[in-house]
């Protein structure tokens, strides 16, 4: 298979040219340590993730035994709950309904309103960074940021959201490929308390409703828009996992990504307009999510391969988004860059809800830096979360 090893250090720090690799050797490949067929090109990542012949459960239509394969052990069951019943991981009609109902409130309207808000809370870390000389990027502003607001929006007291970012790295342990035994103790233990800590929280808004998105939930569901209590508390969770994790690690990739282009960095310093397209780039140029999965409902042919119902195939986002069939100079950083077409967001009928609120939040941050900490600098180089799949740093020390 030649360089294209997730669990292989250096692949981790640069997977880029594994990837430039794995393109030339053809539109799929099957990859045997995870039983998987590998698809790393832009064109056929863009169509499959809009192939309704694919999904993110089969279980919907088919048995563990029937679809060929083995029920996750017993003692895994509160993470599988949790996940299976959230609406990334269910296919129409379920996927629909929940869908239809969670998007009331990421209308454009909604989302424009938390514009003042986003600034206020991202001007405020940036000035606690300032004031200390420097600090962590990740623990200082990166991570308090999305949380706050996605914790607000759910509408999660502030006084209970210090175990939130814990719960929620804990359960995205599991998305990892092959993930150890103790990953999954650590997600199921994470699982049970975030569960019933919102349980608590919904019983809680029944009787006080508030003009939060549990409240709303709530209330769609007594207006005859049927949510069970599970898919109302694994909507909360996806929402809050979904809802920061790629905007944490967008965040601190980018920022890593501009401090090793310097000539960028001192192009978005003069311009600030640039920051918009700086995000799209920046997200494309280093994907924060780096592989998303389907699996194969219904068999399809890709390049003259079959590949057959009860397989699963491995979408390579952060291949696709170096493409040079459709990226000019795909390893270059390029904050002009015109067409970007990147799938970070993925496409289709999972594409992602939360992105233009995950924009406003990478540009409230992005300019509270450009603007409060005009020579922000690396203090020492990060060392890189040991994680394929979500990519991330340990942390992002500067100096301002």
């Amino acid at each position: 298979m030649g360089a294209f090893d997730p669990w292989d250090p250096a692949f981790l720090a640069d997977p880029y040219p594994a990837y430039a690799e794995l393109r030339t050797q053809g539109r799929v490949r099957y990859f045997e340590p995870t039983n998987q067929w590998l698809v790393p090109h832009h064109a056929d990542v863009s169509a499959l993730l809009r192939d309704r012949r694919l999904g993110r459960t089969y279980q919907h239509r088919f048995t563990h035994e029937e679809f060929g394969r083995t029920a996750p052990p017993a003692e895994h069951e509160p993470f599988h709950t949790l996940n299976d019943h959230g609406m990334l991981d269910l296919e129409p009609p379920d996927h629909t309904r929940i869908r239809r109902l969670v998007s009331k409130a990421f209308t454009p309207r909604t989302v424009e309103r938390l514009k003042p808000y986003v600034a206020r809370l991202a001007g405020e870390l940036v000035d606690g960074l300032v004031d200390a000389g420097g600090g962590d990027l990740l623990t200082d502003v990166a991570e308090p940021l999305p949380v706050a607001v996605i914790a607000e929006m759910l509408g999660i007291p502030e006084a209970d959201r210090a175990p939130l970012r814990p719960w929620s790295a804990d359960i995205c342990g599991m998305y990892e490929l092959n993930p150890p035994e103790e990953t999954a103790r650590k997600a199921v233990r994470a699982s049970v308390e975030f569960s019933e800590y919102l349980r608590e929280l919904i019983a809680e808004r029944r009787k006080e409703p508030g003009e939060d998105l549990i409240s709303g939930l709530i209330a769609a569901h007594d207006e005859g828009d049927r949510l069970t209590e599970q898919e109302m508390i694994s909507t909360c969770v996806l929402l809050l996992n979904a809802g920061h994790e790629a905007t944490v690690n967008s965040t601190v990739n980018g920022w890593y990504a501009l401090f090793r282009n310097p000539d960028q960095l001192a192009a978005l310093r003069a311009d600030h307009t640039l920051v918009p397209a700086a995000i799209e780039e920046l997200m494309r140029y280093d994907t924060p999510l780096q592989l998303f999965e389907r699996w194969v409902l219904d068999e399809i042919e890709i390049d003259g391969t079959t590949i057959p119902r009860g397989a699963e195939i491995a979408m390579l986002f952060g291949s696709a988004n170096h493409d040079p069939e459709v990226f000019a100079n795909p390893e270059r950083l390029d904050l002009t860059r015109q067409e970007n077409p990147h799938i970070s967001f993925s496409a289709g009928i999972h594409y992602c809800i939360g992105a233009p609120l995950a924009r406003i939040e990478l540009a409230a941050s992005m300019t509270a830096l450009l603007e409060r900490a005009p020579a922000l600098s690396l203090a020492e180089d990060p060392r890189r979360k040991p994680n394929f799949v979500i990519r991330g740093l340990e942390g992002l020390s500067v100096a301002v």
